[in-house]
This record gives C-alpha cells, sequence and structure tokens, in this order.
C-alpha cells in the first residue's frame, strides 16, 4: 500500500516479532497471552465483538494499552474493516469473534480478503476442547469451513502454543503472497494457565516464499520488452502489496512503454501519466482492452489473468507472448502459459528488471514503439470515457461520482461497494497514489464499502475517506455507521441511490429483455417500481436512518447543488456524513464486454462497437 515506515513489506521475515520485548517469561492466562501475543507482533487494532467462547480474552483486552478494540455491530462489518485498515495501512488487519455464528458471520470477509491478497488475521473462539466435535452449543468447524479460503489456519487447544501461533500467523499473512490466516483458540485453552515466552523462534520449513527472481529470467524478459513493437506493461494488485510503485514508474519512464493497471492496483500508476492507459477489463477502458488485445507482448506484474480482464480466455491477447511475474508460482501458467515466468517480488523484479532493461540499451537495444503510440493516442482521443447527461435535469451518477473525485483529491482514501457504482468509481475518480482505491476486487462482496471505509479511517485518521457506496450494497451493513458514529471515527459515504440493484438490472435490460425481476428495491403497495418514489415513500429513508445512527444526513437531488452538498460534506469532521444522492435509474456501465464474450467484441456504448481500422488484426 502506501509507504509507511511502520509497514512490513512481503518477505520481510521479523515483521511478526521485531516490535516485541525480548526474553519475556511469565505466569498468565491463556487469554492474558493472547493479548500480550498481540501487542508484541504490533497490532493496535482489533475489531470484534465478544461472545461466550471468546469471552475471556475479552477481560484482558480491557486492560492493553497498546490495542485498542472497535466493537463493531455485525461480524462481517469487522472483516471488512480489517480489510479496510490492511489495504489502507499496509499493515495486518485484525478482527475476533466467538464460535459458530460469529465465526461463520466472518467467512465472507474472509473469503474477501483471501481473493484480494489481503494480510488478515481472524481470530475466533471455540468450545471447549473436550467439547469439539460433541455439535456444543454454538460450535462449528471455522478450521474446516474456512481452510479453502485461508493462507493458513490454526486450532489451538494448548495454551501453551498461542504467542508462537500468533508470530507465525501474522509472518505469514504479511509475507509471500498476503492473505488471511484463522486461528481458533478453544474456551479452555484461553482460560487455563500457561506460562508466555517472548520472543518466539519462527520455525516454519514448508513456508519460504522466494522473493528474489532468477536472474536468467530476468534478462530474458528485458531483451524480449526492448525487442518488442507493442508492449503493454499488465500491472496488477501485487505491485501496490510489494509497495513497488516508484520502481514501476521507473521502468515504465525508462522503456515509454504503455501501462494498464487492474481494478485492484489503480493508484499504482498515475492515472494522469500520459503513458497510462486506463483499467483493462469488462468494463475498462477502450485503450487499455484493445491494447491487450493488439500487443506482441503483455509484460505482466503481480496479476493473474482474472476472467473479468481476460473475457473468453482462448482470444485474449492472441498475438501476445507473455512475461509474467508473480509472488505467488502457482499464478504462473495458471491461465496463460508464460513464455517467461518470474516468481519474485514486484519490487525485487522491478528493481532487477530496471537494471537489465539499462544494460539492453547500453549494448544499443532499445525498442521503438513510436508506431505503437500513434495508435493508441489515437484510440484514447476517439473512444475517451464518458457519459451521457441525466434526463430531465436529474442527477446522473457519474456526474456524482466525478464531482467527487474532483472536489475532494486524490489524497483521500475512496472505498466502494459493488456493482456499477463500483465501476463508475474506478472509471471518474483519478488515482494517482497507492493505497486510495478499496474495493472488493475478487469476490464483489456487497456491503464492503461502509465497514472498509470504517477500518481505513481507523487506521488513517488523518486522511479523508470516502465510502461510495450503492443503495442495495448500503443497505447490508450500514449499521457499522454506528459503529463509527461511537467510535470517533468520521468517514463519508455516498450513497448512490438508483432505487434498484444497479448491475443487474442493466444486465436485466441488456440480457433479459428488460424484465426487472427483483431488482427494484423501493416498489411498494403505493409505488409501481419504474420511477425513483416521490418524498415520503423512501422506503428506507437513508437520511433519517443515518441521523438514527448517529451520522449527519444529507440528501441531493439536483445537479445545480451537487457541488455545495459535497462540500458541505467535507466541512463535518466530528461525526460520519451521509449523503443520499438521487440519481437516474437508467444510467449504464460503458464501456462493456459481455460476460463469456471475447475483449474484441467490446462495446465502447450500446450498440456502438469500436472501428480500428487497422492491420493489427
Amino acid at each position: 500500500m502506501t509507504e509507511h515506515a511502520a509497514s512490513p513489506r512481503r518477505g520481510d521475515t521479523t515483521a511478526a516479532h521485531a516490535p516485541a520485548p525480548q526474553h519475556v517469561v511469565e505466569t498468565m492466562t491463556g487469554a492474558q497471552s493472547l493479548i500480550r501475543s498481540l501487542e508484541a507482533v504490533g497490532a493496535d487494532t482489533v475489531f470484534g465483538i465478544p461472545g461466550g467462547a471468546i469471552l475471556p480474552a475479552y477481560d484482558p483486552l480491557m486492560d492493553s494499552a497498546k490495542v485498542r478494540h472497535i466493537l463493531v455491530r455485525h461480524e462481517q462489518g469487522a472483516g471488512h474493516a480489517a480489510t479496510g485498515y490492511a489495504q489502507a495501512t499496509g499493515r495486518v488487519g485484525v478482527c475476533m469473534a466467538t464460535s459458530g455464528p460469529g465465526a461463520t458471520n466472518l467467512v465472507t470477509p474472509i473469503a474477501d480478503a483471501y481473493m484480494d491478497s489481503v494480510p488478515m488475521v481472524a481470530i475466533t473462539g471455540q468450545v471447549s476442547s473436550k467439547a469439539i466435535g460433541t455439535d456444543a452449543f454454538q460450535e462449528a468447524d471455522i478450521c474446516g469451513i474456512t481452510m479453502p479460503i485461508t493462507k493458513h489456519n490454526y486450532l489451538v487447544t494448548d495454551p501453551a502454543e498461542i504467542p508462537r501461533v500468533i508470530a507465525e500467523a501474522f509472518h505469514i499473512a504479511a509475507t509471500g503472497r498476503p492473505g488471511p490466516v484463522l486461528v481458533d483458540i478453544a474456551k479452555d485453552a484461553l482460560q487455563a494457565t500457561t506460562t508466555f515466552r517472548w520472543p518466539v523462534e519462527l520455525s516454519l520449513p514448508g513456508y519460504r516464499p522466494v522473493t528474489k527472481p532468477h536472474a536468467k529470467q530476468i534478462r530474458e524478459a528485458a531483451k524480449m520488452l526492448v525487442g518488442a513493437k507493442r508492449p503493454v506493461l499488465y500491472v496488477g494488485g501485487g505491485v501496490i502489496k510489494a509497495q513497488a510503485t516508484t520502481e514501476l514508474r521507473i521502468l515504465a519512464e525508462l522503456t515509454g512503454a504503455p501501462v494498464v493497471t487492474t481494478l485492484m492496483a489503480l493508484g499504482a500508476f498515475p492515472d494522469s501519466h500520459p503513458q497510462h492507459l486506463g483499467m483493462p477489463g469488462m468494463h475498462g477502458s477502450v485503450p487499455a482492452v484493445t491494447a491487450l488485445q493488439k500487443a506482441d507482448l503483455l509484460f505482466t506484474l503481480g496479476a493473474r489473468f482474472d476472467d473479468r480482464v481476460t473475457g473468453k480466455l482462448d482470444s485474449f491477447a492472441p498475438h501476445a507472448k507473455v512475461v509474467h511475474a508473480d509472488i505467488d508460482p502457482a499464478e504462473i501458467g495458471k491461465n496463460r502459459p508464460a513464455d517467461v515466468p518470474i516468481v519474485g517480488d514486484a519490487r525485487e523484479v522491478l528493481a532487477d528488471l530496471i537494471v537489465a532493461v539499462q544494460a539492453e540499451f547500453d549494448a544499443g537495444h532499445k525498442g521503438d514503439y513510436s508506431q505503437w503510440w500513434e495508435k493508441l493516442d489515437e484510440w484514447k482521443k476517439t473512444y475517451p470515457l464518458g457519459y451521457e447527461p441525466a434526463p430531465g435535469g436529474r442527477l446522473s451518477p457519474q456526474q456524482v461520482i466525478e464531482r467527487i473525485g474532483r472536489l475532494v483529491g486524490p489524497e483521500a482514501i475512496y472505498a466502494a461497494g459493488v456493482g456499477q457504482h463500483q465501476m463508475w468509481s474506478s472509471q471518474f475518480i483519478r488515482f494517482e497514489k497507492p493505497g486510495t482505491w478499496l474495493n472488493s476486487g475478487g469476490a464483489g462482496t456487497m456491503g464492503y464499502a461502509v465497514p472498509a471505509a470504517m477500518g481505513a479511517k481507523a487506521g488513517r485518521p488523518d486522511t479523508a475517506v470516502w465510502a461510495i457506496d450503492g443503495d442495495g450494497c448500503f443497505q447490508m451493513t450500514n449499521q457499522e455507521l454506528a459503529t463509527c458514529a461511537l467510535n470517533d471515527i468520521p468517514i463519508k459515504v455516498a450513497v448512490i441511490n438508483n432505487g434498484s440493484l444497479g448491475m443487474v438490472r442493466q444486465w436485466q435490460t441488456l440480457f433479459y429483455n428488460q424484465r426487472y425481476s427483483n431488482t427494484v428495491l423501493h416498489a411498494g403497495p403505493d409505488h409501481d417500481g419504474i420511477a425513483p418514489p416521490a418524498q415520503g415513500t423512501r422506503i428506507p429513508d437513508f437520511v433519517l436512518l443515518s441521523e438514527a445512527m448517529g451520522c449527519v444526513g444529507l440528501r441531493c437531488e439536483r445537479p445545480e447543488d451537487l457541488d455545495a452538498v459535497i462540500q458541505q460534506a467535507m466541512e463535518i469532521n466530528d461525526r460520519p456524513v451521509v449523503i443520499d444522492f438521487i440519481v437516474h435509474q437508467d444510467a449504464m456501465v460503458w464501456p462493456m464486454v459481455a460476460a463469456g464474450t471475447s475483449n474484441d467484441e467490446i462495446q465502447f456504448a450500446k450498440g456502438v462497437r469500436p472501428d480500428f481500422g487497422d492491420d493489427l488484426d
């Protein structure tokens, strides 16, 4: 994420226990050992809810001067908050829940963190060890449930193991390819007396992430880059995770190659940079999508050839050779064979590539991309991102999001839910820095935005944090506004309220003959669900709901009021602010590649396919 001095980098084997005191040996309960271990690994914030099995841990937590606990309203909120905290700070996020339903409510955010490679440690209570497997009250095999969606998980029944397990969990979560780790602790292990020993020795013989790339592969990749005619630097979220954005810019400017940044990589390369083509994928820019299709070299860094980027896989980038660099060897060749596979940390890979490319230049080998850039610049000019104005003086959702980005600026953090508003945010907010864009990319989790923004603001309290949410997503996790109000976490929430599940409605418009089955959110006995509801029939009324949870509630319905309402929200910093933006229903996200089709089928607007008129096909 952003390069904070205190943030552990991937591959930093001391990150899990460096802040700890040396040679501490004390007698205490397992619960006290847990809290001391969290202090020792440098955890400063835990999002959670107490319950029977985890309750012993909450007693010593009350006495900790180093760990702040934030009492959320739902365990899903705790998990997404931990994710938002991690994405905004670069540190490991921590959430805590009790056994059974408390633990299973964490499954969605754990899966979300796993898909997006977010470092998170989830701590859950478990029934007493003798009761495990008996279907005891509030028992669930959370280790078994989460095994496919965690980087690793632990069931702890011996209190003496707690310090070692916590140290290992934080180390595993933060190093290599980051991800979530679950620590499930039996209640009797928390209650029993044990000897706390710190520091612990990490012994993980089966876990040795490769961070340094192979020199031969680096040299071969550099040769391919300078020898290509139509290269594209295809940048994924791994570049942000590795804090490698400075090195990326150096390599891009050294070579002059175009750059595309995936949904998870927005901010890794400045949107305003002339070499940036935008975001590729289903709702990516035409230049970015088309550049990948017509490239002769995909220089892939920390990306995984996700189906939302590739479209129909067997027609993706048909002319391109592939250099694929990733910290996770399992990703290389998984979806697209690599001509040059490079296993390593993105920062190490890019640093070595810069040296290797410069050596190629010194030997008289330099790529000529001038004809390529003529095409790219033509596509950028012909097919810019844009939108149709809203009918009848109503608010356009794209206009709302664009103005928020312009007025709030690139220094803020933006967290989005999932759907149309997520895509419009990725398109119309200018991302200039890493760690300023938080979203649920792989899992596509509705309800992500509000708790993730809460976690980000808790981790970076001096930074403005805006949640851009849809009215559907907002109704899934808006109870965390009460958490924000009570814990002095003054986030801003922009609800893009079109009265429907917008992205699903868009698909119904395009592919289901405008049969809007169960996507209208405000329809009731006094309303037909076709047009937005009149004043007094809004269910719920987001302004009243927000005020009931201790926030300032605002509403904007007219374009002429837009800037003033955003400015009003920006000036309120003593509590959360929610703005209900009433936007028109029929706005769609364009460009679009329909699911399961080739990227060659990209539509610039409804019924409008780009005509490239070139011989690169």
